[in-house]
């Protein structure tokens, strides 16, 4: 069991964070992505789920990792029914593989 307690929602700013985006962009995906629908408080304040999360690690990796226009990865996300399981797998090789990178630099 982990140590670390995972939260239930997430600012825009902590997503953003963690895929080193600007907010807006995640706004923007927002509009496009359907499937895309954070919780918003009374006051518009967006939550995010860590299905959203993975939602938008997916999005992120189709359009700005593998180039895909936005029409394409719309697409890509209609055809692919794994596609947020995917998403989840794709950050953990990414982890790996920064974490080896950063291993090779301090060999």
């Amino acid at each position: 069991m982990s140590d670390q307690i995972e939260k239930k929602f997430y600012t825009i700013g902590e997503v953003a964070e963690m895929i080193g985006e600007a907010t807006s962009l995640i706004r923007f995906w927002e509009k496009e992505f359907t499937a895309l629908k954070p919780h918003k408080t009374e006051k518009g304040t967006r939550k995010y789920s860590a299905k959203d999360i993975e939602l938008i690690k997916y999005i992120h990796y189709l359009v700005k990792q593998k180039g895909y226009t936005l029409d394409g990865a719309k697409e890509a996300l209609r055809k692919d029914q794994h596609a947020l399981g995917r998403a989840e797998v794709i950050a953990k090789l990414n982890d790996v593989k920064d974490f080896l990178m950063e291993l090779k630099r301090n060999i």
